[in-house]
């Protein structure tokens, strides 16, 4: 059932599933997504487990942020909202961006159980071009606008902005934009020892964009994680393989 709740002024979208005396179960999906996305994911253990699937904020009919949120942001606001529901020791899953939120907020608080799915988390390393293109555009913003003025400036940044970055960059609202600029860039490897609860990571082996050697270096971090990879599979390895993730997710948490 769609429901909404207002966490510090700000409405909040999330679907409830399953029975009301069923474990907790926080279901987070990756950005650009809303909890639609992570239905599948939902419907494999809804039959015995209470789950709570959250349009993020920024995402589908939830609120934007009010300024630029970091992960901590994202972190405490999930927390509220756990702690509004009265939802007490929940199992964590968090697909790509959510399983940000889900490895700091493991890190922080009681949890039953986490499962991370292509989970991003892990600064990427970057290429000298990267840094060069990154740098370049950086340096027009300066100039251009001495140069050439504010307002012919600025549509040549936002048409440099538009090629130069991701799709999901690209598709995203300006605020959205600065929250994702600050969110790729941090790294929650300092988090995961922190992480008591048993972990399960579920991945695609031709992830492109959290790449299976990110899930090894979680499964080397976290003290108590195991690692479960699909051939074929990539960033949506619940999609790509919904029968043997839904196996392995059950297997793990029913």
């Amino acid at each position: 059932m769609e429901k909404n709740i207002i966490i510090d002024g700000m409405e909040l979208n999330y679907d409830e599933s399953g029975p009301d005396d069923g474990a907790p179960v926080i279901l987070m999906h990756g950005w650009g997504c809303d909890y639609s996305t992570v239905t599948s994911i939902a419907n494999s253990i809804n039959n015995k487990l209470k789950v709570y699937s959250i349009s993020l904020p920024g995402h589908g009919k939830s609120q934007e942020p009010p300024y630029p949120w970091g992960i901590d942001d994202f972190t405490r606001h999930i927390e509220k909202f756990a702690h509004a529901l009265n939802i007490v020791n929940p199992v964590l899953i968090g697909h790509s961006f959510g399983g940000r939120i889900s490895l700091l907020m493991g890190s922080r608080n009681k949890v039953d159980k986490v499962v991370l799915v292509d989970a991003a988390g892990i600064k990427p390393r970057r290429s000298f071009k990267y840094y060069l293109k990154i740098y370049s555009f950086k340096s027009a913003k300066m100039i251009l606008p001495v140069i050439l003025g504010k307002k012919k400036a600025s549509k040549i940044i936002d048409a440099w902005r538009g090629k130069a970055g991701s799709a999901d960059y690209r598709q995203s609202s300006p605020m959205m934009r600065a929250v994702m600029s600050i969110c790729v860039n941090e790294d929650l490897k300092h988090v995961m020892p922190s992480i008591k609860a048993p972990t399960l990571l579920i991945w695609g082996e031709n992830d492109t964009a959290t790449p299976l050697s990110d899930a090894k270096t979680m499964e080397r971090l976290i003290p108590d994680a195991g690692l479960v990879s699909f051939p074929h599979a990539g960033h949506y390895s619940f999609l790509d393989n919904p029968r043997q993730f839904r196996a392995v997710l059950q297997s793990f948490l029913l």
